[in-house]
């Protein structure tokens, strides 16, 4: 099978394709034929290694895992012994543990974060949707604990994960403000987000304004920014670790009032993410969940999209299509 690889931290120039013996499920897995996965800015951590408490996941000194990709939509191509719950030709989602979603096959444990995909959803929308709920959700129902009529500014709405959090937030009934650029706000309106603020021309946390929630779903902003744009029992969320909200956590983390928090929704026990299929699935079924693709790049443009990914200005997900 073909798949993308890396033996050593670097620039987007160390992914390759090559050609690998394919997986064989063995008793409890599934062999999946992936169809799509997402290309995301952890994925982008991980192969460059940068920052560097990245690698203390990912390996000190070298890559432990050469082929990189945690989420992914495809069929089910074998059963291994045990397996039930699952049928041959079943399109399915999931979350691997042991990565390995930039390749033409790879092998899930079936009682993991593994589930059919919801009626009417393709593998490409699949993929591109998952990555991105599988974080914002515990973000907003958990970190946030967003009620019907909280007021929230998404920092990145128009990202992978920050579009996927505009609609949640709306089905949760948050009163959304989108925080992104010019060329992006008619996407992040048709997403939901009842107000928009440009930061090309607005510093937000200059403006004035104040919200119950902010949620830094890229990375660009601070607590320290944030705090002034705070209501009073404000909290701060990203979902990018830095010194500065590890810093301020630690600092508000009993304070009644402004506080900082990040979740750490990737080292999730799988006992507590294999739910969250159900859940995104019941918001999909209900409402929809819009899916927002900037590219679909085949395998053998890996690097390519690597180096896309890592710019920071893509709308939605980047997807490697197999």
């Amino acid at each position: 099978m073909r798949a993308a690889v890396f033996e050593k931290y670097g620039s987007a120039g160390v992914v390759t394709v090559a050609e690998l013996e394919p997986p064989t499920p063995s008793a409890g897995q599934v062999l999946v034929r992936v169809a799509a996965a997402p290309v995301t800015a952890a994925d982008v951590a991980a192969r460059s290694g940068s920052p560097w408490f990245a690698r203390l996941y990912f390996g000190l000194t070298r890559p432990k895992w050469p082929v990189l990709g945690s989420t992914f939509a495809g069929t089910v191509e074998a059963l291994g012994d045990g397996v039930t719950g699952f049928a041959i030709g079943d399109l399915v989602w999931g979350a691997s543990s042991d990565l390995g979603g930039h390749a033409e096959y790879l092998v899930a444990d079936a009682s993991g974060v593994l589930g059919v995909v919801p009626s009417g959803l393709s593998a490409v929308d699949a993929a591109a949707i998952l990555d991105g709920a599988l974080t914002a959700l515990p973000f907003l129902r958990d970190g946030a604990r967003l009620t019907a009529g909280q007021s929230i500014l998404i920092t990145g709405a128009s990202g992978g994960v920050g579009s996927v959090a505009v609609q949640l937030a709306v089905h949760l009934g948050g009163l959304v403000t989108a925080h992104t650029s010019t060329g992006n706000t008619e996407l992040v309106r048709s997403l939901g987000a009842t107000d928009v603020i440009d930061y090309t021309t607005t510093d937000y946390a200059r403006s004035g304004r104040t919200w119950d929630v902010v949620l830094d779903a890229a990375g660009k902003s601070s607590f320290g920014a944030a705090r002034r744009a705070l209501t009073p029992g404000g909290i701060y969320l990203s979902t990018v670790p830095s010194a500065g909200v590890l810093l301020g956590m630690l600092v508000t983390r009993r304070s009644r009032g402004r506080r900082a928090k990040i979740l750490f929704t990737g080292l999730r026990p799988v006992a507590d993410v294999r739910p969250e299929l159900g859940a995104i699935g019941d918001v999909i079924t209900a409402e929809g969940l819009r899916a927002v693709i900037d590219q679909e790049l085949p395998l053998e443009r890996a690097a390519e999209a690597h180096a896309y990914v890592e710019r920071g200005h893509k709308k939605g997900v980047v997807l490697l299509t197999m």
